[in-house]
């Protein structure tokens, strides 16, 4: 055993101070405390509890020069902070994100779309070599922000099926989303399944992929849906309410709603009963999403295609470790390529 001393009170310990109380060579205390791997669990599992015995921690500018790596992950949201902190689905998604990076001793740089100009700050912060990777969702076709990433060479995985220009082109993107177009096919049939035979949909954004394969899944069930049937919002509550109201306008005698997520499914709602009209009695209702938050707590509660939102969020950041992985084995190399779609399950509450 090693007579190396204890280091003294006040000091702060070193790896040959860890390595000593381990009983390992100061490499291998190394190659544990940086994540390196080709080290038996036996080893690790002693490295660690000396670690904290020790109360060691780390020194950040020596993991860097010996990890290449900064221990800090940026997650673009491409939405205005109204939107980041209105919307659930924000929330849950990040706190994911954020139990995923903490179990691989990585912070959160949170990081949001405001305006045009922020996309320069961005593409400067992201250049500048301060965080190892991006996490991006809620990209609409048309946002710069996927060539900001690219120009700016960082390792990044998507929230969210990619549909901007060139993404499709033969360049591996990963990315993680649902299954939106199987999930709305369900709520649709399920609707039908009630006898209802005038289903409407409120639909959310043209220009993201999400609300498109949710609108696709509803044609897929009702090939004679005419334009009169669907109503355009932008996934927020208000939306919804102008939404459902514009349906009421064009088709009174409707008898179910579809709505491509759930704020938008309590904004008609409210709409539904200003008007008198009984839910599910008068006309069914069904969200997407199943945020608890809002589905358990409209009158009543909401019929919903759950998605697993927060875990969605963990498998980014496991995919973008895999390709993190994947470039410090081959410097050099490109992306990893790979996607990862979960399943969606309908939750059937009260109001369909």
């Amino acid at each position: 055993m090693s007579t190396m001393p204890e280091p003294a009170p006040g000091s702060r310990p070193t790896l040959e101070a860890v390595a000593a109380r381990a009983g390992v060579s100061r490499a291998t205390v190394s190659r544990v405390v940086n994540g390196g791997a080709g080290v038996r669990q036996a080893l690790v599992d002693k490295v660690r509890r000396a670690v904290e015995e020790l109360g060691y921690v780390p020194n950040h500018a020596a993991r860097t020069l010996v990890t290449r790596r900064n221990g800090a992950v940026a997650v673009i949201i491409a939405e205005p902070e109204f939107r980041v902190f209105s919307d659930p689905f924000f929330e849950q998604q990040v706190r994911g994100i954020s139990r995923e990076l903490t179990a691989h001793d990585s912070q959160l740089v949170l990081l949001w779309v405001e305006g045009p100009g922020d996309y320069d700050r961005i593409g400067r912060y992201l250049g500048g070599g301060h965080v190892d990777g991006a996490l991006a969702f809620s990209v609409h076709n048309d946002d710069e922000l996927p060539s900001i990433i690219r120009r700016a060479q960082v390792p990044a995985v998507f929230g969210g099926r990619p549909g901007w220009p060139g993404a499709t082109a033969g360049l591996a993107v990963p990315y993680v989303d649902c299954d939106n177009r199987g999930g709305a096919r369900e709520a649709v049939r399920h609707l039908l399944s009630l006898g209802r035979e005038r289903v409407a949909h409120i639909a959310g954004p043209h220009d993201q992929t999400s609300a498109m394969d949710r609108i696709d899944g509803y044609r897929d069930v009702l090939l004679d849906a005419g334009p009169g049937l669907i109503a355009q919002g932008d996934f927020t509550e208000e939306s919804g309410a102008r939404a459902m109201a514009e349906l009421l306008e064009r088709r009174p005698d409707l008898d179910a709603v579809f709505a491509a997520n759930d704020l938008m499914a309590s904004g008609a709602l409210r709409v539904l009963r200003e008007r008198g009209l009984r839910v599910p009695e008068d006309v069914a209702l069904v969200g997407f999403d199943d945020m608890t938050s809002i589905a358990e707590a409209t009158d009543p509660p909401l019929t919903t295609v759950r998605q697993d939102i927060e875990g969605m969020g963990r498998l980014m950041v496991r995919l973008l470790t895999r390709v993190l992985n994947a470039q410090e084995a081959e410097p050099g190399a490109g992306s990893a390529p790979g996607s990862v779609i979960t399943p969606t399950e309908l939750v059937r509450r009260a109001s369909a």
